[in-house]
């Protein structure tokens, strides 16, 4: 009896945290707003948007599907732009976030490279952009931060540890970064087998 009464109880909770699937021209639009608010990076406000605008993914399959995008060759926002988009409506939604999020940037960036490449050198000019590189910094601890949330409220210790293992690792004894990879990743695969082994048992 109880075992048919859980599944009811938690479909309000799902219902709640997750939108319908969007278009492909919401994908679009959605990912081109990503792009062009992205002062610093894009990261802070694909997350805000995915997560807590639009509800499309809860905190842990954002921090999960990231992190699977940080692994992979190329820019991590790309990939995930790819990689979210494919998981909502397929290769086409792929192609419709990823579109949506370079299009706009890379007409903007054509432009701006004319200007700089006349004004470079304006000193006026270079004490902007080193005040746009601290926002910046700003900007990607803050997200950091929202990103550990879950780790956090869960109290999940064996996650906080390899976290803090690979930041000591490469942030202070500058092991290279492939190295450390290649024992952090099989680590934290067969940790998490191995709890959700446990507890399912």
């Amino acid at each position: 009896m109880s075992t048919d009464s859980a599944p009811a109880a938690q479909e309000p909770d799902h219902a709640a945290t997750f939108g319908p699937p969007p278009s492909l021209a919401a994908l679009f639009v959605a990912f081109a707003r990503m792009s062009l608010a992205g002062f610093g990076g894009v990261l802070v406000f694909a997350r805000r948007a995915i997560v807590e605008q639009h509800r499309w993914m809860t905190a842990d399959e954002f921090n999960e599907t990231f992190a699977l995008c940080h692994f992979l060759p190329g820019p991590n926002i790309v990939n995930l732009s790819m990689v979210f988009g494919a998981r909502l409506r397929g290769i086409a939604g792929g192609v419709a976030a990823f579109a949506g999020l370079l299009l706009p940037p890379t007409l903007i960036m054509t432009v701006l490279a004319i200007v700089y490449a006349r004004f470079g050198d304006v000193e006026v000019l270079r004490r902007i952009l080193a005040g746009i590189s601290c926002a910046a910094v700003g900007l990607l601890i803050a997200v950091v931060f929202r990103m550990m949330t879950p780790l956090l409220k869960r109290m999940d210790a064996v996650a906080l540890i390899l976290m803090l293992g690979v930041f000591l690792a490469i942030g202070v004894l500058r092991l290279p970064l492939q190295a450390v990879l290649l024992v952090a990743i099989p680590v934290s695969v067969g940790a998490t087998f191995l709890l959700r082994r446990k507890v399912a048992a």
